[in-house]
Formats: C-alpha cells, sequence, structure tokens
C-alpha cells in the first residue's frame, strides 16, 4: 500500500474510528515507515486545530445574550443618535478573546508536543525490543539465548515483519526442539495476521520435527485452517512419519473436513 492509500485509515484513526486489524496495521506502519508517521502528524495537526476552533465557537445561548443586550441599549437611545460604545468595551472583549485563544494554543501544542514525544518514545522502545530479541536469536552457541529471544518476542503486543521473518526463521530452522516449539508457540499469538497465518501454513509442509509437526496440526486445528487438508492426507498416508504425527494429522482431518 502506497502512502497515499493510508490517508484514509490515519483520519479514522485520528478520529477513533479504526479497529481491528486495520488499527493494528496502522500503528505497525507508523512505527516502522517515517514517511506515514509524517503523514499522520500533518492530519494530527490539521485535523485537532480545526477541532479547537469549534471549541472556541461562542455558543447559541452566548449569541443570543449578546444580541439582546446591544437591542436593549439600542432602545435607551433617543432616535437620530448614534450609539456610541466605549472603546474600553472593545480592549476589554479583545483582551479576553486573545487570553482564551493563547490559552487554547497554547494547550493544543503542549497537547501535541507530548504526543509526538510518547509516539517517539514508543518508537525507539519497540526497536530496541527488536534489536534485543534478534541478537539473541542469531546467538548459535547457545540454545537458552535463543530461547529468552523467543520470550522477548512473546511479550510484544504487535509483530511487524522482521519479528515475524524472525520466529518464522527459529521456528523451521532452529537446530533445538525447545526453541523451534517456543517460536511457533510464538507466532500463534499473532496468528491474526495474514502473513503469520501463510507462514504457519507453509511451514508444515517443511517442518520435519516431529514435537513441532503435532503442535503446528493442532494449532491448524484451532485456527479452523482448512487449507491444511491436502498436507494432513500426506501426512497420514506418509509411512515414514511417526505414529503419533499420523494420529495428530488424522485427527485433524476428522476435524477439518
Amino acid at each position: 500500500m502506497n502512502i497515499d492509500e493510508w490517508e484514509n485509515r490515519i483520519i479514522d484513526y485520528i478520529d477513533g474510528n479504526l479497529e481491528g486489524e486495520g488499527r493494528i496495521a496502522l500503528e505497525q506502519e507508523l512505527a516502522k515507515r517515517e514517511a506515514v508517521f509524517h503523514l499522520y502528524q500533518q492530519y494530527l495537526v490539521v485535523i485537532e486545530a480545526m477541532d479547537r476552533s469549534r471549541e472556541l465557537e461562542p455558543s447559541t445561548r452566548l449569541k443570543a445574550s449578546f444580541e439582546k443586550t446591544i437591542k436593549e441599549e439600542m432602545l435607551r437611545k433617543p432616535e437620530g443618535k448614534v450609539i456610541s460604545i466605549q472603546p474600553v468595551f472593545f480592549r476589554a472583549a479583545a483582551a479576553i478573546a486573545l487570553v482564551v485563544s493563547g490559552v487554547a494554543i497554547g494547550f493544543w501544542i503542549t497537547k501535541n508536543q507530548q504526543q509526538q514525544q510518547e509516539m517517539l518514545a514508543l518508537r525507539k522502545e519497540v526497536e530496541a525490543t527488536k534489536d534485543l530479541m534478534q541478537s539473541m536469536l542469531q546467538n548459535e552457541g547457545s540454545a537458552s539465548q535463543r530461547l529468552q529471544g523467543v520470550t522477548v518476542a512473546l511479550q510484544m503486543e504487535k509483530a511487524d515483519d522482521d519479528v515475524v521473518n524472525a520466529l518464522v526463521k527459529a521456528m523451521n530452522e532452529d537446530a533445538n526442539s525447545n526453541v523451534r516449539l517456543a517460536a511457533l508457540d510464538a507466532l500463534s499469538k499473532f496468528q491474526a495476521e495474514p502473513a503469520v497465518r501463510k507462514a504457519l501454513v507453509k511451514s508444515l509442509s517443511t517442518q520435519k520435527d516431529p514435537i513441532v509437526q503435532i503442535a503446528l496440526i493442532q494449532l491448524m486445528v484451532r485456527m479452523k485452517e482448512k487449507g491444511v487438508v491436502k498436507e494432513l492426507e500426506r501426512l497420514v498416508e506418509d509411512d515414514q512419519n511417526m505414529k503419533a504425527v499420523k494420529d495428530e494429522a488424522y485427527k485433524g482431518l476428522l476435524k477439518l473436513s
């Protein structure tokens, strides 16, 4: 999706109308793409300015009261005379308007700066967490370190492409079964993401670790993923597979067919 196609989602997000997968996708995009984040800032400034201007509009009751006061003042004056409103009145009204506007604008600027700082801090935290996770997962000499790397991923609320790819690689290629199984568990947390779902389905056709195979089959059943039916049939018919794997695949077929 190019930058222009994010505009409507950004507007809905700022208005609080973006939910579910769309909200998650946008937040991930804000965290990793500078151009989208910059567009978000621009719309945030414009929309909040519009909202603030609406809040500063005088109420209908206030307008009516002001007009009534003017009319009463005019009725008290003889015809043919010009009504003179003292300059002090104008200066006082202008001063009040300036104070109200200044307070409102100052509040809006402070709030906007605070939101930008919070977003920047969040992005830095996400990047630091990702770097820590990937560093641990790349420690080929220590399975316990790689396992801790997967644990870091489990603590994340959202997973971008870098996190997903690192977990998929660990699930499919790590030499340690516990690490592979933990990576699968972490991926299952993000199973609603299309990229994660696709990677899990693909892994079932290439996975050779019986423990992970069984866990994958169980996850596919919980996800009600009918796209693995043919692969389950292949696992059942392949005599080289362990009996436990074939039995689990057969149970999966009964539940998904």
